[in-house]
């Protein structure tokens, strides 16, 4: 389902920001709002969703660049193959919420989609994500997630798929 808005003017929330986003790159999604949350767990929770299809976005640096990595909310990344699968230095290390708030501001801290218009495209999508019909991302804040084809996240991220989860 896709909502649209009588308004045609620019995007005035971070939610807005990206469904105007998803919009423009063609993918079907359904906004979600719900009460507060501060994890992924409990956005499976507040949404009556399985962790498996919830998205937990994960914010890393290497040095000056930074990586998203998108795994299930059920699962933790395993920071050892995802360096071997980018190549990355030993420098690759989860981004601190300061570094966050600082490098994204127009999102809240913990909310950071996988895609949109002020991140980086997730990079890697763990192959978990792809087991479910459909995924919960967060939508850039505590209140708003969309729900989309996994197919769709890695379309529109272009992003490598690999098994980036501890075993």
């Amino acid at each position: 389902m896709q909502l649209h808005r009588e308004s045609a003017g620019p995007a005035t929330t971070r939610y807005e920001a990206i469904t105007d986003y998803l919009e423009g790159a063609g993918v079907e999604y359904e906004l979600i709002e719900h009460e507060p949350t501060m994890s992924a767990a409990a956005d499976a929770a507040a949404t009556r969703h399985s962790p498996d299809e919830v998205v937990k976005s994960i914010v890393l640096r290497d040095g000056g660049a930074y990586v998203i990595a998108a795994i299930p909310a059920s699962q933790r990344l395993d920071l050892h193959k995802l360096r071997q699968l980018l190549g990355a230095t030993r420098q690759l290390r989860l981004a601190t919420e300061e570094e966050i708030a600082h490098e994204f501001p127009s999102l809240e801290v913990g909310a950071v989609p996988p895609f949109g218009p002020m991140v980086p495209a997730a990079e890697v999508v763990d192959r978990g994500v792809l087991r479910a019909h459909r995924v919960l991302c967060p939508a850039g804040d505590h209140t708003h997630s969309v729900l989309v084809d996994p197919s769709e996240l890695v379309r529109i991220t272009a992003a490598q798929t690999a098994d980036i989860t501890q075993d």
